[in-house]
């Protein structure tokens, strides 16, 4: 019966699974990084975080239990060498799934296992927030609170300001437009006033003409006669 035996076999036997586990560990140890899926990531870490805890005694016995493992002298030298200094004020937790989203073809969970302390982005992130304190961070809800309302005011003057700038524009464009509407009847008074006083003048003219040409025929008229 297999009561209580819950970790992940993979898909696998154990001898495939043991040489699969010891050959990602022996990537991760030697490249910092390594992308694979989700449940081989967790796997990984629960094989591979016992190994960089005993990395932190450097003996003999230890590093033949490591060996032992991953059966690679030159991830063994780099974990006792340079990995196990870098985590030796770190009480586990060595490692970081970080999920990728799911791979084409077969839509498999995608993540990165990574080495905490080789990411020096995120450790500055995290030195940041273990600076903050629980005091610190409603005093910073309080200063914000304080320039919000500091800012409010300025921002009413502002928008004040602003709406009797648009006034004045407005009026300003209100009597432009008057103006212009004022010279333009001008304009036209002038011009039918001109046109009037052509059609008075015409008038004249040919009222002058009928009477030149009326009094010829009057003198005609009584020569005839006698």
């Amino acid at each position: 019966m297999r009561h209580n035996k819950k970790f992940n076999h993979l898909g696998r036997k154990t001898a495939h699974r043991e040489a699969m586990l010891s050959n990602m560990a022996t990537s991760l140890i030697m490249h910092k990084r390594i992308f694979t899926t989700v449940p081989k990531a967790k796997e990984l870490r629960k094989f591979v975080e016992p190994i960089i805890t005993r990395s932190k005694e450097d003996s003999t016995n230890s590093r033949r239990e490591v060996f032992r493992l991953l059966q690679n002298k030159v991830a063994v030298t780099e974990l006792f060498q340079s990995v196990s200094q870098k985590v030796a004020d770190r009480p586990g937790g060595y490692t970081r799934i970080i999920k990728t989203g799911f791979r084409l073809g077969d839509n498999a969970a995608m993540c990165f296992i990574e080495l905490v302390d080789y990411n020096e982005n995120m450790l500055v992130d995290g030195g940041a927030k273990k600076t903050k304190t629980r005091r610190s961070r409603r005093k910073a809800t309080s200063d914000a609170a304080a320039t919000t309302t500091a800012a409010a005011p300025k921002a009413k003057k502002e928008s004040k300001d602003a709406k009797a700038k648009e006034v004045k524009q407005a009026e300003k464009a209100v009597e432009e437009t008057k103006t212009v509407e004022e010279a333009e009847v001008a304009e036209e008074v002038k011009t039918e006033t001109g046109n009037v006083e052509t059609t008075q003048s015409v008038q004249e003219e040919t009222v002058e003409n009928k009477e030149e040409s009326a009094a010829p025929e009057a003198d005609a008229a009584p020569e005839e006669k006698a």
